[in-house]
């Protein structure tokens, strides 16, 4: 779920407590065919039928508004089947051609769920096991567990479950088949990922505009003091350091994704050995890839030759071929690979798939979180 997302939903509800009102969250925990959102996505629903965010594209939400005033009233958790296929006779008559799973739970005052909506709140990594049958919630918060499942087995398994999402290139929410026949839910909120750009020229403006937007941590390095200013970049960190300096004065945090746009070449030289020694999992370089090769031999002539594996990491040229000329259009080109890379998907256009939408997807997504 969008971070954007995260925080309207917990402002919503955290109002609406302080206002002495009940309140459920809906859950997508399962999805088959298409569908507009998928696992994972969540909507709150008040006990005077209001709501806030959203499940699909405003086709589900007053079903699940109906069922969710129930378990308030009852407290009761439910998970309902909602059939989205054009028979009109069995399902919805939506024509999204698949169905959803959606579980719905009234937000009570107990550790767990303390818990995971503080995680929420302070964008900590954290899983939530929730059986879809029985009774039991488990909550992964860093080292800690809290809650309890039917059996060690289960807790087992749910434990190694969370453990592997969390580890992921991009984790998210998925339900399991577990021992005993068991489906097990698992929940993740995985702190938002890390977007460093070398260089704050114009062109590095509408990026971490819309990187902000999406819900990235941006930090902007760059010397320049007229150029690196918080008017300019609303929401970024922004760091005054050199090139020289950056061994000593930046650490990348894990899984950071970083973007080389400079356009100077001996700072751009020496940002694309610090990202590569850092262990940047992504480095995107601006520009055509003759330049890139010219940094690199200038990087060989200094010393320092890259292992296969620091040069897998490298996108030359970063960005996905959609044209882009301007400065927001060049920014929306780099931000759609980086959502690519992130999810394992291919970037390419859904023009003529005939199958489910995120089938491709799916499985290009098994593989990264196989690598990690």
């Amino acid at each position: 779920m969008n971070p954007a997302e995260t925080r309207t939903l917990l402002a919503a509800l955290d109002a609406a407590l302080k206002r002495g009102q009940r309140a459920a969250v809906a859950t997508v925990v399962r999805v088959r065919g298409s569908a507009y959102r998928r696992e994972g996505t969540r909507m709150l629903i008040l006990d005077d039928a209001s709501q806030v965010c959203m499940l699909s594209g405003g086709c589900l939400e007053g079903e699940v508004v109906e069922s969710a005033l129930e378990v308030i009233a009852s407290g009761a958790p439910q998970v309902v089947h909602y059939d989205l296929s054009e028979d009109a006779t069995w399902g919805l008559g939506l024509g999204c051609g698949g169905s959803v799973d959606v579980r719905i739970e009234r937000v009570e005052d107990d550790a767990v769920t303390g818990g995971w909506l503080e995680a929420l709140r302070t964008g900590e990594a954290a899983a939530l096991c929730i059986p879809l049958e029985g009774e039991g919630r488990l909550l992964l918060r860093g080292d800690a567990v809290s809650g309890s499942l039917a059996s060690p087995e289960l807790r087992a398994f749910a434990l190694e479950a969370a453990h592997t999402r969390l580890a992921s290139r991009d984790p998210r929410a998925a339900t399991l088949s577990a021992p005993g026949s068991q489906e097990l839910f698992i929940d993740v909120n995985a702190p938002a990922p890390e977007l460093l750009i070398y260089g704050a020229g114009h062109d590095a403006v509408p990026l971490v505009s819309q990187a902000v937007a999406l819900g990235y941590r941006v930090t902007v390095v760059d010397p320049r003091d007229a150029y690196l200013t918080p008017a300019r970049f609303p929401g970024a960190a922004l760091l005054d350091l050199t090139p020289e300096q950056l061994e000593a004065g930046l650490t990348l945090p894990a899984r950071t994704q970083a973007i080389i746009m400079n356009h100077h070449l001996d700072r751009d030289r020496l940002c694309l050995r610090h990202a590569l020694e850092g262990g940047a999992a992504f480095v995107g370089a601006l520009g055509p890839r003759s330049r890139y090769l010219e940094l690199l031999e200038a990087l060989k002539r200094e010393g320092f030759v890259p292992t296969p594996d620091q040069l897998a990491r490298v996108h030359s040229p970063v960005g996905l071929t959609l044209g882009a000329e301007a400065p927001e259009e060049v920014a929306l080109s780099i931000l759609g690979e980086l959502m690519a890379w992130r999810r394992g998907a291919t970037g390419m256009p859904l023009n003529g798939h005939a199958g489910p939408i995120h089938e491709t997807y799916q499985a290009r997504r098994s593989a990264v979180e196989a690598v990690g």
